[in-house]
């Protein structure tokens, strides 16, 4: 599994949202894009770091940044997930985890002691130019659900 550090180019991504409709990482030209990885819509921790998300938007974009998460979900999962949650972002489907591959957010990681293959929850800003290719300014892996997104908005200023 290789892992994006800041000046990477950010893989480019499309994918269903959970209303099945494309989004791609070029949609945010221009922009600077968090896009997080997480393992599994309604579960506790996924919850909670979406939650937390959801919460930080106003300032994050009053900062120059979106958010998007992305999973190896289902759509309707994850329409699911954004309705009992009110999430207020986009959620992406990527059932065949190639995204979740290309960003190095899936591989073998520890769960409870033990070596197992799964989504490893990661985070990256992303700045996106004009036409739509987008660097990596930073990668975080094996963050922690709880905690994650106000230790992000201290290391950003927001």
């Amino acid at each position: 599994m290789t892992q994006l550090t800041p000046g990477d180019i950010a893989p480019a991504f499309t994918l269903p949202d959970a209303d099945r409709n494309p989004v791609s990482l070029s949609d945010y030209a221009g922009g600077r894009v968090i896009v997080y990885f997480f393992p599994a819509a309604l579960t506790p921790g996924c919850s909670l770091e979406a939650v937390d998300f959801d919460a930080a938007m106003a300032d994050l974009a009053a900062a120059g940044y979106q958010v998007v998460g992305i999973s190896p979900d289902s759509t309707d999962k994850l329409a699911t997930f954004r309705e009992r949650d009110h999430l207020r972002f986009p959620l992406l489907a990527d059932p065949g985890r190639d995204v979740l591959g290309a960003y190095g957010a899936f591989g073998t990681k520890m769960l409870y002691g033990k070596q197992v293959e799964g989504v490893i929850r990661s985070t990256f800003i992303v700045d996106v130019d004009a036409a739509g290719t987008g660097v990596v300014k930073v990668a975080q892996y094996n963050v922690r659900a709880t905690g994650h997104v106000a230790k992000l908005r201290r290391e950003l200023g927001v």
